[in-house]
């Protein structure tokens, strides 16, 4: 099931973060974020969050921060997606654009597979990062070195 973060999910989006990344801070180039404060929507089974997507609506696009799923390849991440997608229409906003590392080579196929586009390589964006939160691994996934960062972005009709 697919709901809005609301003030009762918030304690549980918290611990997912924790959880799952040991923080709910994220550091990127376009600020440092509490993700457990952020807006967004939870896939939640037997009160239990499976996947979540946090987002800030800017004046030209909304930013999607974060985007996990515990289960990959059940539609998950699709699903909320498509929900952010529903809060772009209603705003009237055409642009979705998002953040990844270098070394998140699943998540640039999954993205890509959905229309996003990827259009800024941030060269030593996480070594920046990682000064201000020395948590961020300085080897990412598949061994590859983590550096830089990977914006993508998707035009929607609204």
């Amino acid at each position: 099931m697919i709901e809005p973060i609301s003030s009762s999910t918030r304690d549980a989006v918290r611990a997912f973060f924790i959880d799952a990344w040991g923080s709910s801070e994220m550091v990127i180039s376009t600020g440092t974020f509490d993700c457990a404060t952020l807006d967004g929507f939870v896939w939640s089974e037997a009160n239990v969050i499976i996947g979540l997507v946090t987002y800030v609506i800017r004046e030209d696009a909304i930013e999607i921060i974060s985007l996990d799923s515990l289960h990959e390849r059940r539609g998950i991440g699709s699903a909320l997606l498509d929900e952010v997608e529903q809060v772009a229409k209603r705003y009237q906003i055409e642009r979705l654009s998002l953040i990844t590392t270098n070394d998140n080579l699943r998540a640039l196929a999954f993205y890509q597979r959905r229309g996003w586009r990827l259009v800024r390589i941030i060269p030593g964006a996480v070594d920046a990062a990682r000064l201000q939160k020395p948590s961020i691994p300085v080897i990412g996934e598949h061994g590859i070195p983590l550096h830089d960062e990977i914006m993508l972005s998707k035009v929607i009709t609204i």
